[in-house]
C-alpha cells in the first residue's frame, strides 16, 4: 500500500482498540466520511490543474504543487537532475531572495518542503488559514522567475553531492537500494537509475542543460495545485487567478512508456558493504504499476508477509528461527512497471542463502494452500486504518489528492481508492502469488559487510 497511508496511523489503531475490535463500524463510519470529503476541480486556460478540497476542522490550509517531473523523465547522462530542482526552487525569484521562501512561510508559523520521486517533483506548505495568499504567491513566483543562474546552480550541485556522500555512499545498506533497482531493471532506464543522480552526470552538467530541464518541465500545463483545510473556494480561485493566471503554457514533451520488462531468468549478484557489519539481502520480483488490480491484492500479501511482528516473516525469520535482525516487505507504488521487495539484515553469523530458502518457501506454500481468513481480515485493518488516519491532516490531504490528479486524471479517484483492498478475496492473493513470485521473475542482490577479495574485483 502507498507507503504515506502506512505507520503511526497502525499505532494509533492498535491503541483505540480498533485493529481487533468495532473493526465493523470503524469501517462504516470511515468509509462514509471518506465518500463525504469534498472535492472541487478546475483548470485555468494556461493549463494548471486546480484541486481543491474544505475543511474548516482546524484554521489551518496547505497547498501543494506537484509537477509530472521525475527521475524517470530523465536523459542518460543527464540523471539528477529532477532531485537537483527541489534544491533549485528554493534559491530564490524574481520577487522572493535566496531561502526567503522557507523564512516568509517559517515566520508565520508554517512549514514548507519538496521532495523527489521517480514519478514526480512535489512542493508543500501549511499555514495559517488567513496566509494562503503568501503560499499562491510564493508557489507562482518561483514558476514564473525561478532564478536559475550559475551561482545557484553550482551551490545547489555541491549540496546535492554532499548529500549522495552523507546519505548513500557512506551509509551502511544505502547503495544497495539502488543497486538491486539497476539489476531488476536492468535496460528500463526510468526506473534503473536513481532520483539522487550519478555523481558523474552532475560534474559534468552545464548550466544550459539544466535551464532548458526547468523551461521543459516547469510550466502550469504540467502541474496540479491542491489545496486543502479552512478557506473559501471562491476567495481561492481569485488567488489562483490572480497569481498563476497569466504564467505561459510551454509545449511540454509527452511521458512515452518504454516497452514491458522482459525477464526470462533469475538475476543474482553480491556486493560488498565497507560501511556494513552484518549481512543482508534484497530480492526482487517484476509485477504490475500502482493501481493495476493485481497491484492491491500484492500490496495485502506484503502486510501478510512482513507487517509488523505477527506477520509471517517476522514470526519465521526473526522471532521464532533468530535469522534475521530485521524484515521488510512491500510493493515500490510505481506508476510504471513495479517491484515487490523483500529486505532483510541477517542476524550474527547467518547467510543470506538461510533466510532466503524461507522466503521462497513461504510464498511457494501460499501459491499452493493461500492465506487465513484471518490474516486477510487483519491486513484489511491495516490498510483501512491506515488510509484514513493518513488523510486527517490538511498536508496529507493535498498530497494525495494532487497526486490522483496528477497521476490518474481526476483526484475524486481518491474517494473510491478503499474499495479496491476492502474488495481483495483469499483466492485473489493465491493467484497473484502463483503468478509473479516465480525464480525466472526475480533479482537476488546479496549484501556482504567489508570489501570485495582481490580475486573478485572487477
Amino acid at each position: 500500500m502507498n507507503r504515506i497511508f502506512m505507520g503511526t496511523a497502525l499505532g494509533v489503531l492498535a491503541a483505540t482498540g480498533m485493529l481487533f475490535g468495532g473493526a465493523q463500524a470503524f469501517a462504516e463510519q470511515s468509509t462514509a466520511a471518506l465518500s463525504n470529503m469534498q472535492v472541487s476541480r478546475a483548470t485555468l486556460d494556461n493549463g494548471l490543474r486546480i484541486v481543491m478540497n474544505q475543511d474548516h476542522t482546524v484554521p489551518t490550509v496547505a497547498v501543494s504543487v506537484y509537477y509530472d517531473v521525475g527521475s524517470r523523465n530523465e536523459a542518460k547522462g543527464r540523471s539528477g537532475f529532477a532531485h537537483l530542482f527541489e534544491h533549485m526552487m528554493f534559491q530564490g525569484s524574481a520577487n522572493v531572495g535566496k531561502g526567503e521562501h522557507f523564512s516568509l512561510i517559517i515566520n508565520r508559523g508554517g512549514s514548507a518542503n519538496g521532495t523527489t520521486s521517480n514519478d514526480r517533483t512535489n512542493y508543500f506548505e501549511t499555514l495559517p488559514s488567513n496566509e494562503l495568499a503568501l503560499g499562491l504567491w510564493l508557489e507562482a513566483d518561483r514558476l514564473r522567475s525561478l532564478a536559475v543562474t550559475q551561482e545557484n546552480f553550482e551551490n545547489q550541485r555541491m549540496t546535492v553531492m554532499e548529500e549522495r556522500r552523507q546519505r548513500i555512499d557512506n551509509q551502511p545498506y544505502i547503495p544497495s537500494m539502488l543497486r538491486i533497482n539497476e539489476l531488476a531493471y536492468g535496460d528500463y532506464w526510468p526506473y534503473a537509475h536513481s532520483t539522487i543522480g550519478d555523481m558523474q552526470d552532475l560534474i559534468d552538467a552545464p548550466l544550459e542543460a539544466v535551464q532548458e530541464f526547468f523551461d521543459l518541465y516547469y510550466a502550469p500545463n504540467n502541474a496540479v495545485l491542491s489545496i486543502s483545510g479552512d478557506f473559501s473556494i471562491a476567495e481561492a480561485m481569485q488567488l489562483v487567478e490572480k497569481y498563476f493566471g497569466d504564467i505561459p503554457a510551454r509545449q511540454t514533451p509527452a511521458y512515452s512508456e518504454q516497452a514491458p520488462l522482459e525477464q526470462s531468468a533469475e538475476r543474482t549478484e553480491t556486493m560488498y558493504d565497507a560501511n556494513a557489519t552484518l549481512p543482508a539481502f534484497h530480492l526482487a520480483y517484476h509485477i504490475p504499476p500502482s493501481r493495476s488490480p493485481d497491484h492491491y491484492a500484492l500490496e495485502i500479501l506484503a502486510l501478510i508477509l512482513g507487517d509488523g511482528e505477527s506477520s509471517r516473516l517476522y514470526q519465521t525469520l526473526v522471532k521464532q528461527r533468530e535469522i534475521c535482525q530485521e524484515v521488510a516487505v512491500g510493493t515500490d507504488d510505481r506508476r510504471g512497471p513495479d517491484l515487490f521487495s523483500v529486505w532483510a539484515v541477517m542476524a550474527s553469523g547467518r547467510a543470506p542463502k538461510d533466510a532466503q530458502k524461507i522466503v521462497f518457501r513461504e510464498l511457494e506454500s501460499i501459491a499452493d494452500k493461500g492465506v487465513t481468513a484471518r490474516e486477510l481480515e487483519k491486513a484489511k485493518n491495516r490498510v483501512h486504518a491506515a488510509f484514513v488516519f493518513g488523510l486527517q491532516s490538511n498536508i496529507a490531504r493535498s498530497q494525495r489528492l494532487a497526486e490522483y490528479e496528477l497521476y490518474w486524471g481526476d483526484a475524486n479517484l481518491l474517494k473510491l481508492e478503499l474499495d479496491h483492498y476492502l474488495a481483495i478475496t483469499m483466492e485473489d492473493i493465491q493467484r497473484v502469488t502463483k503468478t509473479y513470485f516465480t525464480a525466472t521473475n526475480r533479482t537476488v542482490l546479496d549484501v556482504l559487510p567489508g570489501t570485495a577479495p582481490a580475486s573478485e574485483e572487477k
